[in-house]
């Protein structure tokens, strides 16, 4: 609402309430007698008087014997520096005259009462609630961007409730106080303005579920804490106590940023003039404020692990044993989810995302639970949802976005580390999203996708993955610290570099070295050749090349859409072969061969700092060693990392999954502030 408030004079003594920091438009013309040429201007001293003409700036005036001529074109304003301590303590005077100018033609008297009213929140992002008017109105991106900021109270702090801390409307833990944003009400006069005039604060229709509000109100020496706003509540009316100068809102987030919401919400603080006979009460003063609901975060592999995640299940004891050795190797915690909470569905990283929401008062992780509602589909409500740690999900309950493609299970749902891109950062990384080209599977659900679009921080990708018969971007690429360039490397499935390596290894003589003796048998896996005739495999060759032009396509996107150079990414030696998938009621032309790996995939890997959990391929033994194993030592062991090679071969590897595909992690937040990005 705009600052400048008119006031007509009138020959009858008039009495104004005036806001602080707005200023008066003074209407001299109307109350002019007729043949008033001229007029003089007295004030109190509370009082600043401006004059303004044409569109020159104003120039304040002295109101003390001054007189001026009735020109239009002459506007005259008034402003005040503090509160009034009285009713009408503050006046002018306006006296006309005519050609003459001896004896005034006619008086007005304007009387003011000066009062003070101010919605303010966090627009400094300091972590303390700014007091001002200027630019609360607004909210900019950026490090030297204004504007508050609010989380989705999406956590759990009373372990004895059913449900999030933003599903009711009750405040059931003072710990729950923290997560909300405090927005404060001033207002400074005499107790008579506020006794008559009705101070309200309000929202639009279209905001009404998308926040809620506590107000903190003193009641018998005690604090409470009543719900007033969202939830179908779009106004309330402030009831203060005389002398009361603050009144003390908590905020909450209802819902993040999606397709329909931009995250922004507006609220008002309203004074009402009390109303007349055969009138409504009037506005004359509004202020208003904005918040923007953070958006929720991923967390890449270069970030510092946390808590790792791991199944437990009939006959993966020893992949469980391993991955908690490595757990405590990179100092997290280690978190198993037993069989009866399970039911046997292992595949953790498919059932969940972790990432974080942030404010500059309050940060906490949030788990996105994904529409995949295997056996694990409990396990991040009832485990992982708690105090401090929320929880999101996005489902349709209809058949307009169905769920239930692989493409929906979070193992096709990564997100890059920081990167730079023609000439745009890109602080917290880029999420990368599995996509299909249109064949047969189904996409992502689109509720998901325009979730993880609608954060706008994280800029994601889509990418192709519909050559993979379970069709997930962590079977093919994966990030890893590193040292130098852009602190991290890109790691790519390569059937190019693997054909490439055992052709080395056959030139070097080594043509009749096979896989591990009993691996076929003991492990279902495919038929155990020599380094030769897989060479010599044509099918093999030609389905790997088909393979390799997929993973090129991706790559191209991903070089673009990173920024990475050649040297920015590594080639780990990984074949596929072909997994034969009959759709529905299929018929012979629509049968579908799509990929599956050839021999444990080590991109699919966990990565805790510099520990980093591969599958162990079993590949060619060539003294005593596995030629794979160490290859893939050869191309990271020199950045610092520590290869750990893990047995997920009777556990994952058979069922098309590997370790990451059986483990998840939550890792700590950026440093990186995301209100300072410039989307």
């Amino acid at each position: 609402m705009t600052d400048l408030r008119c006031v007509q004079l009138s020959t009858e003594v008039t009495s104004i309430v005036h806001i602080l920091g707005t200023e008066l438009c003074l209407d001299l013309h109307g109350a002019a007698p007729k043949g008033a040429t001229s007029f003089g201007i007295w004030a109190t001293q509370g009082l600043n008087i401006y004059k303004i003409e044409g569109d020159r700036t104003k120039s304040k005036i002295c109101c003390h014997d001054s007189n001026w001529p009735l020109d239009q074109t002459v506007k005259f304003r008034a402003t005040m520096d503090a509160p009034s301590d009285h009713v009408d303590d503050e006046k002018i005077r306006v006296s006309y005259y005519d050609v003459i100018g001896e004896v005034p033609m006619a008086k007005v008297t304007l009387h003011i009462t000066c009062i003070e009213i101010s919605l303010d929140a966090d627009i400094n992002r300091s972590g303390t609630v700014t007091k001002g008017r200027k630019q609360k109105d607004q909210w900019k991106w950026g490090p030297d961007g204004k504007g508050a900021i609010l989380l989705v109270n999406c956590d759990r702090d009373n372990r004895t409730a059913k449900e999030e801390d933003n599903k009711d409307t009750k405040l059931t833990s003072m710990q729950d106080l923290e997560d909300m944003s405090r927005m404060i009400l001033t207002t400074k006069g005499p107790n008579e303005v506020f006794a008559k005039y009705q101070l309200t604060l309000h929202i639009s229709k279209a905001d009404g579920d998308k926040v809620g509000v506590f107000y903190a109100k003193d009641k018998k020496e005690q604090r409470y804490y009543k719900h007033v706003l969202g939830s179908g509540k779009i106004s309330y009316h402030v009831k203060q106590n005389p002398g009361q100068a603050e009144s003390v809102f908590y905020v909450e987030g209802l819902q993040f940023p999606d397709i329909d919401f931009s995250g922004l919400v507006t609220f008002y603080a309203s004074l009402l003039e009390p109303a007349k006979q055969g009138s409504p009460e009037t506005s004359i003063f509004m202020d208003s404020l904005i918040f923007r609901v953070a958006p929720w975060i991923m967390t890449p592999n270069t970030l510092q692990p946390v808590s790792v995640y791991v199944c437990s299940a009939y006959g993966n004891v020893d992949f469980v044993e391993s991955i908690r050795k490595l757990a405590k190797k990179a100092g997290c915690k280690f978190i198993i989810c037993p069989e009866e909470k399970n039911d046997k569905d292992v595949w953790i990283q498919d059932e969940m995302e972790f990432g974080y929401i942030q404010a500059p008062h309050k940060t906490f992780p949030v788990v996105f639970d994904s529409p995949r509602n295997g056996d694990l589909k409990d396990f991040p409500f009832k485990e992982v949802l708690g105090p401090d740690f929320g929880y999101v999900k996005r489902e349709s309950s209809s058949d307009e976005h169905p769920s239930g493609s692989s493409l929906d299970s979070f193992g096709n749902l990564e997100v890059s580390p920081p990167v730079y891109v023609k000439g745009k950062e890109y602080p917290l990384g880029r999420i990368l999203i599995g996509s299909r080209f249109p064949r047969f599977q189904e996409p992502m659900s689109k509720l998901v996708k325009d979730f993880l679009y609608s954060q706008i921080v994280q800029s994601p990708i889509d990418l192709y993955t519909d050559w993979l018969t379970v069709g997930h971007v962590d079977e093919f690429v994966s990030f890893v610290p590193a040292p130098d360039r852009k602190g991290f490397r890109m790691l790519l499935a390569s059937p190019t570099a693997c054909f490439n390596l055992l052709k080395k290894k056959e030139k070097e003589g080594h043509g009749k070295a096979r896989r591990p003796e009993g691996i076929e048998v003991q492990k279902h896996g495919p038929e155990s050749r020599s380094i030769s005739e897989i060479i010599a495999d044509r099918f093999l060759h030609d389905w790997n090349e088909y393979c390799q032009n997929c993973i090129n396509w991706n790559r191209t996107i991903l070089q673009e859409q990173l920024g990475l150079a050649e040297e920015d990414i590594i080639e780990i030696p990984q074949l596929f072969h072909p997994y034969l998938n009959l759709p529905k009621n299929f018929a012979p032309r629509v049968i579908k061969a799509s990929a599956v790996a050839y021999f444990p995939d080590m991109v699919n890997m966990i990565v805790l700092g510099k520990h980093l959990g591969i599958p162990k391929p079993f590949g060619p033994i060539i003294n005593g060693q596995c030629c794979l194993e160490k290859e893939v030592r050869r191309l990271l062991e020199p950045l610092g990392l520590s290869c750990n090679f893990i047995d997920d071969y009777g556990t994952y590897f058979i069922s098309h999954g590997d370790v990451h595909c059986g483990t998840n992690v939550h890792r700590k937040p950026f440093s990186f502030k995301w209100w300072n990005i410039k989307p």
